[in-house]
């Protein structure tokens, strides 16, 4: 594992499991912090500390910043509807959450940077923005001309696909079915601690 993969497995270590499921990631072998006391220093968290790590886990899952999370969580203020819900919801139909719900891409961030270097295309348009929402019916592709090496990760990829994707891995295509129901979406964060974390 490189320096930077490490890195992003901080958060991981920090809370005794990965965010991913991922088997290599440091705190399979390692759940506890990292340092010469991180096995005994674990103690119970405070109630500010739950919200908190709550937070970080949802930012570090998706791979946002803190004020793109601020974003998300004032949209989802606004309007009627459960905000813990149209949280969940909006993070998770962004283009690089969906890449990597498809198996397109390993990682989130692997997925950021196939939509940054324009390899993903939305109905057909190329898009660079990983934070771009897409809406029910969209379709997601890879022109595997331009792009064989991302086409034979997405084509060799077994991942469980979530039931609002449909995926087409000889085409190269996913089709977002439907906006998931946030109980539908497989993340261990509970939603509803980020919500109370801004409203404090």
């Amino acid at each position: 594992m490189t320096t930077a993969s490490r890195a992003k497995h901080k958060l991981c270590r920090r809370i005794g499991q990965c965010l991913w499921n991922d088997p290599k990631c440091p705190s399979a072998r390692r759940p506890f912090p990292a340092g010469p006391h991180g096995k005994t220093r674990r103690s119970k968290l405070s109630t500010y500390g739950t919200l908190l790590q709550e937070k970080q886990k949802l930012r570090g899952f998706y791979g946002i910043s803190e004020k793109q999370l601020q974003i998300a969580y004032h949209k989802a203020m606004a309007g009627e509807g459960q905000s813990g819900d149209k949280l969940l919801r909006g993070l998770e139909v962004r283009l690089d959450a969906l890449v990597y719900r498809a198996g397109f891409a390993k990682t989130i961030f692997a997925a950021k940077q196939y939509i940054n270097h324009g390899h993903i295309l939305v109905d057909g348009k190329r898009v660079d923005r990983a934070s771009f929402q897409l809406r029910e019916g969209s379709v997601i592709s890879i022109n595997a001309e331009k792009s064989p090496a991302i086409a034979e990760v997405a084509k060799g990829s077994n991942c469980t696909v979530p039931s609002y994707l449909e995926v087409d891995r000889e085409a190269l295509k996913a089709t977002l079915l439907r906006v998931p129901a946030a109980e539908e979406i497989p993340i261990d964060v509970q939603i509803m601690s980020v919500i109370e974390y801004y409203a404090r």
